[in-house]
């Protein structure tokens, strides 16, 4: 952007206006993966796996029904999945391939409102995909547990979702603005930092069942801290201290992530 002119003051919503129009082009993908997702994972796991567990799970001292255990951490999965796609290859392709982030910054459209409009693309197609996730699951318990939940804060999974999936996708998204050759760095992303945190942070087990040496990666990971924020919600205990220790962390995360992403954007596109 020139030096001298003001940024438009709706930079991020015109951003964030073309990353939306532009999932048009695999429109029907995020279709079918938000609803074919929960589908198959919750029926999967209600005629499949929580037929084979039939001792409730024993959560902080709280027996619950193996699918209302596991259930709010698939809907968090389910966010960061998205998270993981919208916030690596479209980052790169901005830079690198389309280069459409220096025709936003030719116009009066500043560098941290190019960063500010792809996580509200992100996070538009991340909110259908948790709104659906949670109807789904409400159907399931409404049919199946109509005792175990409390219905009165269980929909505040649809908003630690979206939490969620971008405290793991602004992080990554910094990383991906700073990454100038696509060598396979986003394959390995998925291989050592997504399928780890998916398997190791108490995401159908309580974290505790882990040796020690393995329990930090969920302390450490936004997956545990906002799946322990969807259970709490949903039957758990919501005047607990971790509660507040939870959101604290992965508000910190997005916070800490859009200000190092502000300033690769930034630095990036001054070259």
């Amino acid at each position: 952007m020139e030096w001298g002119r003001k940024p438009r003051r709706r930079g991020t919503l015109y951003v964030t206006e073309h990353m939306v129009r532009a999932m048009r082009a695999y429109g029907w993908t995020i279709i079918i993966n938000a609803l074919g997702q929960p589908i198959l994972y919750l029926l999967g796991l209600a005629v499949g796996l929580a037929a084979l567990i039939q001792a409730p799970i024993d959560d902080r001292g709280q027996e619950v029904p193996y699918l209302v255990f596991v259930a709010p951490a698939l809907l968090m999965t389910a966010a960061i999945a998205v998270a993981s796609e919208e916030f690596t290859y479209p980052v790169m392709s901005g830079f690198k391939w389309r280069r459409y982030f220096y025709g936003f910054n030719a116009s009066p459209i500043a560098s941290p409102q190019i960063a500010g409009g792809v996580i509200g693309g992100a996070a538009a197609r991340m909110g259908v995909t948790v709104v659906l996730y949670y109807l789904f699951i409400w159907i399931f318990f409404a049919a199946l547990y109509p005792s175990q939940t409390n219905p009165a804060t269980a929909w505040l999974m649809i908003p630690i979702g979206m939490l969620a999936g971008l405290s793991f996708g602004i992080p990554l998204m910094a990383y991906a603005a700073s990454i100038e050759d696509d060598r396979g760095q986003f394959a390995l992303v998925q291989r050592f930092i997504f399928m780890p945190m998916f398997l190791f942070s108490g995401t159908f087990y309580p974290l505790t069942n882990l040796p020690l040496w393995l329990q930090w990666i969920g302390w450490i990971s936004p997956l545990w801290h906002a799946s322990e924020l969807g259970r709490a919600v949903t039957y758990g205990d919501l005047s607990s201290p971790l509660v507040w220790i939870n959101v604290l962390y992965l508000l910190a995360l997005i916070v800490g992530g859009y200000l190092v992403a502000r300033r690769v954007f930034t630095n990036r596109l001054a070259k």
